[in-house]
């Protein structure tokens, strides 16, 4: 497993991260655990959680996924691991989270206690990277960032950064952050995978010119890359086919910006190449986003073991230029197949 720096701080992580936020849904709690294990052995050391866990968030659930990864880090030795978490957004937008009544906001009141309360249910007394969950852009930044700076001065957090965020947002906050004196955003955590690769444009320059690491959640496509949908199949478990058989009007929208006509063609392409290779198109699509220099370590997200070692068999794949060139030219006959990813809704 490959190591890399997250932005400019001292976090230096496996270029593959867990994800969790099916932990306690998706996932019970003993295949949890069994998904966490693996991935130790494997050589991950990041691991990625969210207090609004798991998804689809509800009332009644909330939080649980950090209660289940805090109870698999008892006897585990902390210091060995790189753990991050993430505060919800703010409640008055595109969504209101059953977070705090749904009155969640970015300021000093709301942080601090969204951190303590996710340092008690982790079992931890530190988080290494605590992280933004979504932008309120009307808000002041600087006090944003004041509260993650008072995290960060007590020892509580190691390095902060942001999620669901614009260029131009996160240009403003490394601004505020200069001004004020506060501290910085190391990282930013994005959707990008090859059905929705708007990252390679402004926000990767950002992030190279800014020395901020990208995080990329759904490197898969939601699963989209996995081919379980192609052929119009809504299988029996999957994300996406719950939201459009049972999800709300937000929930169905959602899941056919990911699963419509182009980004299955698309999959269907890739899955040639990969094929040709001699891999999956899980293989590739993890192997496309770890070549990326602008990304720090690429977000897996696993419901069962198999899951996780089709995931794992990308972590030695170095794809050729010109499989490269050959992924490129499907982008440029099949541009944007996801139809948006979202932001523009924030």
């Amino acid at each position: 497993m490959e190591h890399r720096r997250l932005g400019k701080s001292g976090l230096v992580v496996s270029d593959i991260c867990l994800g969790t936020m099916t932990f306690g849904l998706q996932a019970d709690e003993p295949t949890s655990f069994a998904i966490m294990d693996r991935a130790v052995e494997a050589g991950i050391d990041f691991f990625d959680t969210a207090e609004l866990y798991p998804v689809p968030p509800n009332a009644k659930l909330f939080g649980v996924t950090e209660e289940i990864v805090g109870k698999w880090l008892k006897g585990k030795d902390r210091s060995r691991l790189i753990i991050a978490s993430k505060v919800t957004g703010p409640g008055h937008g595109w969504f209101r989270p059953p977070v705090r009544h749904g009155m969640t906001a970015l300021d000093r009141h709301q942080i601090i206690r969204a951190c303590e309360a996710s340092l008690t249910r982790l079992g931890t007394d530190y988080l290494d990277l605590y992280q933004t969950h979504w932008p309120d852009h009307g808000m002041q930044q600087e006090e944003t960032l004041a509260a993650l700076t008072e995290l960060k001065q007590q020892g509580k957090v190691r390095a902060i950064g942001c999620s669901n965020e614009t260029s131009w947002g996160l240009m403003k906050n490394l601004w505020a952050s200069e001004k004020h004196g506060l501290a910085r955003f190391d990282t930013v955590q994005n959707n990008f995978s090859l059905i929705n690769r708007r990252c390679e444009s402004e926000l990767a320059q950002v992030c190279r010119m800014e020395q901020v690491s990208l995080l990329p959640y759904s490197p898969l496509g939601g699963g989209v890359l996995t081919g379980k949908y192609n052929g119009g199949a809504l299988p029996n478990g999957a994300r996406f086919s719950d939201y459009l058989e049972n999800g709300a009007e937000r929930q169905k929208r959602m899941a056919k910006r990911f699963v419509n006509e182009r980004t299955l063609e698309t999959t269907a392409r890739l899955q040639t190449i990969a094929h040709d290779l001699g891999v999956s198109v899980t293989a590739l699509s993890l192997a496309w986003s770890r070549q990326h220099d602008f990304v720090g370590s690429t977000i897996v997200g696993a419901t069962t073991l198999g899951q996780l070692d089709e995931s794992l068999a990308a972590k030695d794949l170095h794809l050729s230029q010109e499989t490269l060139d050959k992924i490129d030219q499907i982008d440029v006959e099949i541009p944007n197949p996801m139809t948006e990813d979202g932001l523009r809704r924030l």
